[in-house]
């Protein structure tokens, strides 16, 4: 198949280099009958793939145990996946080319609700039945994880099991579960009910629900066996500073989204903006120490070679030694000609000296995230920045040479007027006026500013999982408002298909009746529907209409408190009380405090025995 493939097929397709999987790094082992075959699959390119640091780490681990072989997979874009069906090949692991139904484990990362119907044509690309209750003994087991995991419940009719929480606390005892079962020659049935055992291991065929017929409403979700547990607690590595990490990354022949070192300095988030889901799912707050992430970028540098160097975590500028940090990797990696870069800062916590420090190697331009245009709204969403926090920022800026500047905001937020919006455009044109009071000879000579504002999608596990979104009419009302309301050529404006955003919101909230959804979409040939190109809102329209599911009860309806959601029976360890209060509060624009500051009882710190959250 190999020669075939290579031969035949790759060179009538763009990007052959990406469906080779030999690359530096990569790994490959010699395979025999004990060896577990475990291909990680992300449901989207590899440009997309290849960027995402999950992967990595997995990756990594586990092909550190030497009876395991962790390949990658990823969707096949339109032309390749045309020469698989002609051909009548399967798709396959990149790094021993083995069709994916011939692997004991299909893992998939769910990073985007609008990649699940990716999800379901590499399956069937793979010729791996749809449905978790159609395969048969010696198929595949599909499993899934990642922050989309966190409401599994569209999914529920195709994966086999889901990993609630930090993968790598979970994987290695789900591969220890299945050398014991299949030493024991286990029925599939039996996997399930012992992997269901495993704390964060949530198998949607081991439970019912049952919805109420007026309302359409859940009354009851209920485990159906013994061994299935009646809350899924997330998992959690409790010393991120000891926790895996590789010391070699594969490294593409190509350019990737995000084509650089990314190393993780802490996970979690206390800042509790009101519409982040990754900030209350990842909590708590973790960091690594300065010399454990200086030796770790190191040995990475010097096994890919990379000059760039990102700093990733929810919030990087809220990280404790982050000056220290800085310092000393500009110190060490400046005559290397090595950068550094800052992809999440926040406004009021971001030191343009710092960022001019960082970027004496390559300059690029200046991104914030004011997230509303009003200071109401700010308070709505619990974001703790001000209007003059921006312009203080952005003066700065300025008067060091920034020309660039990028603000991301969202519209549909719970409570938004026309004058939020109307906002927008001014902190745009403010942000003009503090250019032009520069000193001509101190300010770029070329200056852009970009308001980029995507639409609110509500998530579950945030306090805005009760709201509900504005219709598709109401958001393209709002997107031509505020492009009316910019008067400045200066200003550029860029905004977000509404019809993308409303899939997104009734699948974020959705429960396992969209699975017929989703799979008459994808017979209807649906998938990329995260690429503008390939996105069609009337065939889904079509989906929903021929299954008799009305999508807008799962994304615009305003749901009770007391309503059983469908994700109610994860645990995440912020209370839903804690949620609750947070949402009332939004009504009446009243702050929380940043968790260092002070703490606010969401419930973490009681979460896991002998965990201590230090705020």
């Amino acid at each position: 198949m190999n020669n075939y493939i290579e031969k035949n097929i790759l060179p009538l397709v763009t990007k052959p280099i990406t469906y080779l999987g030999n690359e530096v790094n990569s790994v490959h082992k010699t395979p025999n009958k004990d060896m577990i075959r475990f291909a990680f699959a992300f449901p989207d390119t590899y440009e997309v793939g290849m960027s995402h640091l999950g992967m990595k780490i997995l990756y990594g681990l586990l092909n550190e145990e030497k009876d395991i072989w962790c390949e990658r997979v990823f969707a096949p874009w339109v032309d390749m996946e045309e020469q698989l069906i002609n051909n009548d090949l399967t798709l396959y692991g990149l790094e021993s080319m083995m069709p994916l139904n011939e692997y004991d484990f299909v893992g998939f990362t769910l990073q985007y609700e609008m990649s699940f119907s990716n999800i379901l044509n590499m399956l069937k690309l793979s010729h791996i039945a749809l449905a978790a209750a159609d395969r048969k003994e010696g198929d595949p087991f599909v499993i899934a994880g990642g922050p989309c995991a966190y409401n599994p419940e569209p999914l529920a009719d195709f994966i086999d099991l889901f990993v609630i929480g930090e993968g790598e606390e979970v994987i290695l005892k789900i591969m220890e579960a299945y050398r014991q079962w299949k030493k024991a020659s286990g029925k599939r049935t039996d996997f399930l009910k012992t992997v269901a055992g495993i704390e964060g291991v949530y198998v949607p065929s081991l439970y019912k629900v049952s919805y109420d017929e007026a309302t359409g409403v859940i009354v009851s979700f209920l485990p159906i066996v013994d061994e299935a547990p009646k809350t899924i607690h997330k998992q959690f590595i409790d010393d991120l500073d000891s926790s895996y990490f590789p010391e070699k990354i594969v490294v593409s022949y190509i350019e990737t989204v995000h084509d650089r070192v990314s190393f993780e300095i802490f996970r979690g988030c206390g800042r509790g903006c009101r519409f982040c889901q990754a900030g209350m799912i990842y909590r708590p707050t973790r960091e690594k120490t300065v010399p454990t992430i200086q030796s770790k970028i190191r040995a990475l540098i010097e096994a890919t070679g990379y000059d760039e160097v990102s700093l990733s975590s929810l919030s990087t500028g809220d990280y404790s030694e982050i000056e220290t940090l800085i310092k000393n990797l500009v110190e060490e990696y400046e005559d290397q000609k090595v950068s550094i870069s800052l992809p999440s800062l926040r406004i009021d916590s971001l030191s343009i000296d710092m960022l001019e420090e960082i970027q004496k190697v390559r300059k690029a331009g200046l991104t914030l995230a004011p997230e509303a245009g009003t200071q109401r709204m700010r308070d709505v969403i619990n974001k703790g920045v001000t209007e003059e926090n921006l312009l203080d920022t952005v003066r700065t800026a300025f008067e060091k040479g920034w020309g660039h500047v990028k603000l991301y905001f969202m519209i549909g937020l719970p409570g938004e007027t026309y004058e939020d919006i109307e906002g927008i455009a001014d902190l745009g044109q403010k942000t003009v006026d503090e250019y032009m009071k520069i000193d001509k000879e101190l300010r770029n000579k070329s200056l852009k500013v970009v308001l980029s504002a995507s639409s609110f999608v509500p998530k579950a596990f945030t306090p805005f999982q009760w709201m509900g979104q504005n219709t598709r009419e109401e958001f393209k009302n709002k997107q031509r408002h505020l492009k009316a309301s910019i008067k400045d050529r200066k200003i550029s404006y860029s905004w977000h298909d509404s019809g993308v955003s409303f899939l997104e919101a009734v699948f974020a909230r959705g429960d396992r009746r969209l699975g017929k959804v989703l799979k008459r979409a994808h017979e209807k040939g649906c998938r990329f529907d995260g690429w503008g190109e390939y996105f069609d809102i009337e065939k889904w329209t079509e989906a929903f209409a021929e299954t008799g599911i009305d999508p807008d009860f799962y994304a615009l309806r305003n749901r009770g408190y007391d309503e059983i959601l469908p994700w109610d029976f994860i645990d995440t360890g912020v209370k839903k009380s804690f949620l609750k209060a947070e949402a009332i509060k939004a009504q009446e624009a009243l702050t929380t405090p940043y968790c260092p500051e002070k703490c606010s009882n969401c419930g973490i710190m009681e979460f896991k025995e002998g965990w201590q959250c230090h705020v």
